[in-house]
């Protein structure tokens, strides 16, 4: 084969792949290692939500799938581009929060560059969503989130808190927070939610808005203790935590669900094989038992119904970010 023949068929390639029958394109995947990226540290609600998906997946699926916590920008942001920018064949997922749509807005309100947008991902399944919870060391002096709010307002800007990075998840529900009961907090950056939970416990913040698998093993061990849910109902791990909407904060409304998105333009039966996978890890006894352990109870959605609620829930939160604006 002389090199004109070499590249003809070189070109021939993707347009032989794209005649493959569906169903041999499916059999055939996966035929290596499956990444997961979750653009956050160990600790947090993506990395909760990752693990026991992952284990599961590899059962079912028959190759190894390997968590990759690439950290890094504000809130999952270095992560989540990667992902986009991956090679659309299935070997490359994203779990990750509700904080997907959230950033690239910010970086428009910053005039930045903006790093991905949320068309460039499928979703394939939700895994979890959960309320927010406003946590605080079990030896702080506030007892209640009325507590919490007095003292704030006669401490304006005193008072800290951690977040997984700016107009992540975390932060954002604590500025929602802030803005509807008029106090000003002292905003302090990290990694993910993992690292900001270990502030909290060092004394190095003073407060967090977390997920209850975060929060749960650490309330239970008396080192936290809950103030306020950000959900419209209570929960079952945290059956007395009152929401705010409750407490008379009525437009505080956050959650922090996580899911499973590859890119937007992955091949249909390659979609198609991780939504019937997800659907037996989803309803598998063992996941069950470790997300229903953790506090975090399974929520799971096909891909069209998690489409829906992700369209939903995004333009809720950009609307939300929009109306606090720059803060840092």
């Amino acid at each position: 084969m002389d090199r004109r023949d070499l590249l003809r068929a070189a070109a021939a390639l993707p347009l032989l792949r794209a005649a493959w029958p569906d169903k041999a394109f499916a059999q055939a995947y996966p035929a290596r290692n499956i990444t997961m990226i979750v653009p956050f540290p160990a600790g947090g609600q993506a990395d909760l939500a990752a693990r026991p998906v992952a284990m599961a997946l590899e059962r079912i699926l028959g190759k190894p799938v390997i968590v990759d916590n690439r950290a890094g920008g504000g809130g999952g942001s270095v992560g989540n581009a990667a992902a986009a920018r991956a090679e659309p064949d299935g070997y490359t997922l994203l779990m990750t929060l509700s904080s997907l749509a959230v950033l690239p807005e910010a970086d428009r309100l910053f005039d930045r560059p903006v790093a991905y947008e949320v068309s460039q991902f499928m979703p394939i399944a939700r895994v979890l969503a959960d309320p927010t919870l406003l946590a605080v060391p079990a030896s702080a002096p506030w007892k209640t989130a009325q507590d919490f709010i007095e003292d704030a307002k006669k401490r304006p800007g005193q008072i800290t808190y951690g977040s997984s990075g700016p107009y992540g998840t975390l932060h954002v529900a604590m500025e929602m927070f802030a803005n509807s009961a008029g106090i000003k907090l002292l905003h302090v950056p990290f990694r993910g939610a993992g690292p900001a939970l270990t502030a909290l416990l060092s004394g190095t913040v003073q407060a967090i808005a977390a997920a209850p698998g975060t929060l749960k093993p650490q309330v239970d061990d008396g080192k936290l203790r809950v103030l306020g849910n950000c959900g419209a109902r209570r929960i079952a791990s945290f059956p007395d935590v009152p929401t705010f909407q409750e407490l008379g904060y009525k437009d505080v409304e956050m959650y922090i669900w996580a899911g499973l998105f590859a890119q937007s333009s992955l091949p249909a039966p390659i979609a198609t094989r991780l939504r019937e996978a997800m659907a037996q890890v989803m309803t598998s006894p063992d996941v069950l038992k470790i997300f229903e352990t953790s506090g975090s109870l399974v929520a799971y959605q096909d891909a069209p119904a998690f489409s829906e609620f992700v369209a939903t829930d995004s333009a809720r939160l950009i609307a939300a970010v929009k109306k606090i604006g720059k803060v840092e």
